[in-house]
């Protein structure tokens, strides 16, 4: 049967509970050179005043936003990411968490390079406390490039420590600069990366054993992933995030148990995951 799959990509979100950062990122997806691709709103059971501002945002957005959402019972993102991979229109899948600012290129970067049994991912600027609520308080994404957040973020950089990675900003379409420059091998980073949905299906998607943020959203992912067969590549200098600061979730010991029993198993498809969402037809 002919493929009917209308879009190139399906860029899925992850988002609970704040609608005034995930503005901001939506903003940087409408600004995306690319623009055959639909957006999924993957929605940890946000409450209804937050759900009610999501509507507002995306009910005159330029390309196809669904909204896909369950009732909060505590930290499910991987059974929300499964939900909303099940549900996506396109073969391929863009992952990105809802307070992760794109780079122009973003999406066309993760298309350019996509192919079969392949993992993409990028890497991500950390912004500091200060640059953040100077870009949320200015109400635009664009204020990252703004000269008065450039210096704080080289201050809170060299200064303070209180922002990171800086050097992840600088785009390189030189194939050959960048090959030299990102010769060390990088692992699958859960708000930046993408595959084919069949390759998601083979390892049966997210393990929703995980009921914490740590470790089920990407580590567990690439051990997977990898197991199966597939291999990971960087875009490093490619595509691109800006990552709007908030406090680090704790290591939590029972992922960090789950995730050993995985690999004493050696298993890489999940107990419980993508396929309880799949119509038969997938």
């Amino acid at each position: 049967m002919a493929d009917t799959r209308p879009f190139q990509a399906s860029l899925i979100i992850s988002f609970y509970n704040k609608p005034d950062i995930l503005a901001l990122v939506l903003q940087s997806v409408r600004n995306q050179s690319a623009e055959s691709f639909e957006i999924l709103i993957a929605d940890d059971g946000s409450s209804e005043v937050s759900v009610e501002k999501l509507r507002k945002l995306i009910r005159d957005f330029p390309l196809p936003v669904r909204h896909i959402w369950h009732e909060d019972k505590g930290w499910r993102k991987n059974a929300i990411l499964n939900k909303a991979a099940a549900a996506a229109s396109s073969d391929y899948l863009i992952f990105i968490d809802g307070d992760c600012i794109l780079h122009r290129h973003f999406v066309k970067e993760h298309l350019n390079h996509r192919k079969p049994g392949t993992v993409l991912t990028g890497r991500r600027v950390y912004l500091s406390p200060v640059a953040t609520s100077l870009i949320i308080q200015s109400g635009t994404f664009k204020k990252i490039f703004s000269l008065p957040v450039v210096l704080r973020l080289f201050y809170d950089r060299y200064l303070n420590k209180s922002s990171a990675h800086l050097e992840n900003a600088l785009y390189l379409g030189n194939t050959f600069l960048r090959k030299f420059v990102n010769r060390k091998d990088r692992g699958v980073l859960g708000s930046n990366f993408s595959l084919y949905r069949n390759d998601l299906i083979k390892i049966n998607g997210f393990d929703e054993q995980y009921t914490a943020p740590y470790v089920g959203e990407d580590t567990d992912l690439e051990y997977r992933l990898r197991l199966a067969g597939m291999r990971v590549k960087t875009l490093k200098h490619l595509a691109i995030q800006y990552h709007l600061f908030h406090q680090r979730q704790a290591k939590n010991l029972l992922n960090e148990a789950i995730f050993e029993k995985t690999k004493s198993e050696g298993r890489y498809y999940a107990e419980k995951g993508i396929a309880q969402y799949l119509d038969s037809s997938c």
